[in-house]
């Protein structure tokens, strides 16, 4: 765990750049007119991914001075593993798509990158108004695991307890939702470099503000010049199936998804705040 301290004021939160250039620079520009400064910003990983640019998002993410949590794509990157460990069933699409963008990265990726990746700390731990909160990528054990709003109640106070904190920020499944664990918080922004499988090119990030007695919790939907980052893919051969999914918003599967988030496919999110205190949720 490293320890980043009291955090004094907004603090942004967001996941999954996913090597889109186009939506990293987007978000960069939203903490500067939101005057938001990097020691409060938390990436929860992922750097990395799908899209076409992977060189070009970890300079911005580094240049840009913010706090990132390893996922399993810097673990795998940095390590130089031989797949992503995303956590995709062996031979479903995502896992075979998954072969074709990790070789561009791997590829493209200059070693100063992926000795960065190899360094990140799996754990980042904070303070927000009172409370001790941890960053961390998938799960605290398996940084892979998929943690869904439908996942059980009792797994995700398990990983509150592993930690010994009063809230989580996560990221890797690719879907923002809070919920309330008994006082506690579980939150995941959602990702920049992705959408939300709900029918549009928008992505997701979030705010943290202390406020009264408790945190504000504001999940935030970004626009960016999605097109740029889709002609992007064409232009270096990466998978169709997701240079598609940054034009229509939807997933080009749903092998990951548990029941509950398959049958919000295209069901289009917004934007909401929720008020977490000791005695209050709403």
């Amino acid at each position: 765990m490293q320890y980043i301290g009291n955090l004094v004021g907004p603090v942004l939160v967001f996941g999954g750049p996913y090597s889109n250039f186009q939506a990293t620079t987007a978000l960069l520009e939203e903490a500067r007119q939101r005057n938001i400064g990097p020691e409060n910003i938390i990436c929860t990983g992922d750097v990395v991914a799908y899209c076409a640019d992977a060189q070009a998002t970890v300079d911005a993410v580094r240049e840009s001075g913010i706090h990132v949590v390893m996922g399993n794509c810097e673990e795998s990157l940095g390590y130089d593993k031989d797949g992503c460990g995303c956590g995709f069933e062996e031979g479903s699409t995502c896992d075979l798509l998954s072969v074709q963008w990790f070789s561009h990265a791997r590829k493209t990726l200059n070693d100063e990158a992926k000795q960065w990746m190899a360094g990140l700390p799996r754990c980042l731990t904070f303070e927000i108004n009172n409370r001790r909160m941890a960053a961390i990528h998938g799960g605290v054990k398996d940084i892979g695991r998929f943690i869904f709003r439908s996942t059980g109640r009792r797994d995700k106070s398990r990983e509150l307890d592993q930690l010994n904190v009063d809230g989580v920020v996560a990221g890797h499944c690719g879907l923002p939702f809070s919920e309330n664990i008994d006082g506690r918080i579980w939150h995941n922004a959602g990702v920049i470099g992705m959408p939300a499988n709900d029918a549009t090119p928008r992505t997701w990030f979030s705010i943290l503000t202390p406020a009264g007695g408790g945190v504000e919790i504001d999940h935030i939907a970004l626009s960016y010049d999605h097109l740029s980052a889709v002609n992007r893919m064409r232009d270096e051969n990466m998978p169709e199936d997701y240079a598609m999914s940054l034009e229509t918003g939807l997933w080009p599967n749903m092998d990951i998804l548990p029941m509950a988030e398959r049958a919000l496919k295209g069901r289009t999110l917004m934007p909401d705040s929720h008020f977490w205190s000791r005695e209050t949720w709403k």
